[in-house]
């Protein structure tokens, strides 16, 4: 998933909307908003797994320090899995955010073209 968000945000920069003509825009823009449908499906997800392991993770925290030692090491376990879902969140969320400051500088171009065409009575 890395791999896939961080090479979507470099066509996202690389591409220049005002290159493209209004159909080639459209389809651009189609993508883009299904592209962003996409991962932001993916960033929910792991959202709700990342909040799940730090709840265990917690829970077992408690349960060491008023019972058991033993639940340190499964303390230990959750917060080494925790480590990297938060940091692939943390990808996922600024990606997603980039996607919508590309959208809407796509939709102001788009808009712009539109009222240059009507100013210009066509």
């Amino acid at each position: 998933m890395k791999k896939r968000i961080l090479a979507y945000l470099k066509y996202l920069s690389e591409t220049a909307p005002q290159t493209l003509s209004d159909s080639d825009l459209e389809a651009f823009r189609r993508d883009m908003l299904i592209q962003i449908e996409y991962f932001q499906h993916e960033r929910l997800i792991h959202l709700i797994v990342t909040i799940t392991f730090a709840i265990v993770t917690f829970i077992a925290l408690a349960i060491a320090i008023f019972g058991a030692p033993q639940a340190y090491i499964l303390v230990l376990l959750l917060v080494v899995l925790l480590a990297p879902y938060i940091k692939h969140y943390y990808l996922l969320e600024n990606g997603v955010q980039k996607m919508y400051t590309y959208y809407d500088a796509l939709v102001e171009d788009e808009n712009r073209r539109r009222h240059e065409a009507e100013g210009r009575g066509e």
